[in-house]
């Protein structure tokens, strides 16, 4: 009896369908198998130091080294201790304080770096030092003029005065008021020289500081140039 067109057609594709499947166990047959895990033995002394043995880590050595054996006893790898709680929140610290650590270091040295390109030398150092100084004294200076002209007012205002010394009293409240207008300026200027004697000293202490950092750090510089360039 002879087959039809459609009865060979049909056959084929069941005949494919049974070679795909087939391969398709096939495949997952090897796959499985490349991802089982791989034989072993855990190996391990505990604290109480008994030597313990297992398919698996072992729960009683999470806290040191255990050994991965081979079926023949070699050592295959070897499997750090297990982290608590408090241990990992240590190592963090130490990690987060090493990074603190470098970051200051990284930043010393871009200061460093912009100290020694704005000062090259200790001459333009000992330059800026005269200049800032010679500003402050500067305002210095006409604070002082100031003074000595609130005195030659104050002076006007006491002779002024003097008709009214029985009885102050009776001296116009505009003669009052300049009085008492030229005692509270000479307070703030007084008050304001002060506080430019105390910038003179932040200045002084500001280079001070800043030589402390500078001098070993022009040393290395000289050092570090070809003999030739220090002559």
């Amino acid at each position: 009896m002879r087959e039809t067109g459609k009865v060979r057609s049909g056959r084929w594709l069941l005949q494919g369908f049974v070679l795909a499947l087939a391969l398709a166990l096939a495949d997952s047959h090897v796959l499985a198998q490349s991802e089982a895990p791989a034989s072993g033995i855990y190996s391990c002394t505990d604290a109480r130091g008994r030597k313990l043995t297992s398919d698996r880590p072992i729960a009683e050595c999470l806290d040191r080294e255990q050994k991965l054996l081979n079926p023949s006893g070699t050592v295959r790898s070897r499997l750090g201790p297990t982290q608590t709680a408090q241990e990992r929140a240590d190592a963090e610290a130490r990690e987060k304080a090493e990074s603190e650590a470098r970051a200051l270091l990284l930043e010393e040295k871009r200061r460093e770096r912009a100290l020694l390109i704005r000062y090259p030398s200790r001459k333009v150092h000992d330059k800026e030092r005269t200049e800032a100084l010679a500003q402050v004294a500067a305002v210095v200076q006409t604070a002082n003029q100031r003074v000595e002209e609130l005195k030659r007012d104050r002076l006007k205002l006491d002779t002024e005065m003097e008709f009214y010394k029985k009885d102050p009293s009776r001296a116009p409240p505009t003669l009052r008021r300049q009085m008492e207008d030229i005692t509270q300026s000479a307070v703030g200027q007084r008050r304001f020289l002060d506080e430019q004697e105390n910038e003179i000293r932040r200045v002084n202490v500001r280079f001070d500081d800043e030589l402390v950092r500078l001098d070993p750090l022009w040393l290395a510089q000289a050092r570090s140039r070809p003999a030739s360039a220090r002559k």
